[in-house]
């Protein structure tokens, strides 16, 4: 199967650059993604094939930042307009507008969806409670710069943010003190925890870093021939994917940091890649405005990839499966 050629699901829908995406947990009804988008309208669809399910409304900027709690009931978004906002995932209606006072720039669910971490320009990290209207009930300051990315770590215990001040800092949620830090010599673009928690995923520069969860000891680093804006780990830790300013699409692996493949499959840089939940494909979003499914492993039959196996001598394989756009009604 070496030798087939990646066939990208194009999602199409957005108006504007799509810059950050996230996935759920496997549920009873498979899994989602949603996307956040400069058009302001955050979108969610089907995650195994693409296929729209609906169009959060309410937003009046751009937003930068969606999460989905682990069983795709809530979803969350940061935006221009200086709110977060929570919305029921089934129904599509807003639960919580969370009133800040800049830019929201990130936000996430902790384990159980009873809180809400965001960071803002307001160079603050704030976690908010949903048992109570959606009220502050923690604040974080120390950042100089405005804040990229935050999510909760060490089962909820503790707060994990990035910002442009080109640090990392760790939060303890119940001393609210700052316990740890690491810096950058370029600004952090992305921050992702791996599926079992234990590995952290920063991207800086050209460099994508893997941090322990418990101690922020550096474990690698690679460099990557771009500029690179996110990076993803496979839930099985044995490879990762990345994807920044020459829109091309980097495959890396995670034990020895040899890159297996790459190829463009945007017209635009790219924004933010995640695995899914099962690790059988990854996601991207890109300035070009769209978001593409990507196949682990090419040739698979999943979603809406279909292999055959013709039983001829040669035994070869062929990928029936034709680029196929993914639009939203």
């Amino acid at each position: 199967m070496a030798n087939l050629k990646q066939i990208p699901l194009t999602c199409s829908g957005h108006t504007r650059p799509v810059v950050h995406l996230d996935f759920s947990d496997l549920t009873d009804c498979g899994y989602f993604l949603i996307s956040a988008c400069k058009d302001g309208k955050p979108m969610l669809r089907l995650g195994d094939t693409g296929d729209w399910v609906g169009t959060f409304e309410g937003h009046k900027g751009a937003v930068w930042g969606v999460a989905l709690n682990n069983k795709a009931t809530l979803a969350a978004s940061g935006a221009a307009d200086f709110t977060g906002k929570i919305w029921n995932a089934v129904t599509g209606e807003e639960v919580h507008s969370l009133q800040h006072n800049h830019i929201v720039k990130t936000v996430a669910f902790d384990s159980n969806s009873q809180c809400l971490v965001t960071g803002s320009n307001e160079k603050l990290v704030r976690v908010f409670d949903l048992n109570a209207s959606g009220t502050p009930v923690e604040s974080y300051s120390g950042h100089a710069g405005n804040i990229k990315r935050a999510i909760f770590a060490r089962n909820d215990k503790y707060v994990i943010s990035c910002a442009d001040d080109k640090t990392m800092r760790l939060w303890d949620r119940t001393s609210g003190q700052e316990t740890m830090r690491v810096e950058f010599n370029a600004h952090p673009n992305s921050l992702e925890l791996s599926r079992d928690g234990n590995i952290l995923t920063v991207t800086y520069g050209s460099n994508v870093a893997f941090f322990e969860t418990e101690t922020l000891k550096k474990m690698k680093e690679i460099v990557v021939p771009t500029k690179v804006s996110s990076a993803s780990l496979h839930p099985d830790k044995q490879m990762f994917v990345c994807g920044g300013e020459d829109f091309k699409m980097y495959k890396f692996d995670y034990i020895t940091g040899n890159e297996i493949e790459s190829f463009k499959g945007h017209f635009g840089p790219v924004h933010a890649v995640s695995f899914s939940p099962d690790g059988e494909l990854y996601a991207s979003g890109s300035e070009d405005g769209t978001l593409r499914l990507w196949q682990t492993t090419v040739g698979k039959t999943y979603g809406l990839w279909k292999c055959t196996e013709p039983t001829d001598l040669n035994n070869t394989v062929n990928s029936t499966a034709t680029t196929r756009e993914v639009t939203a009604n």
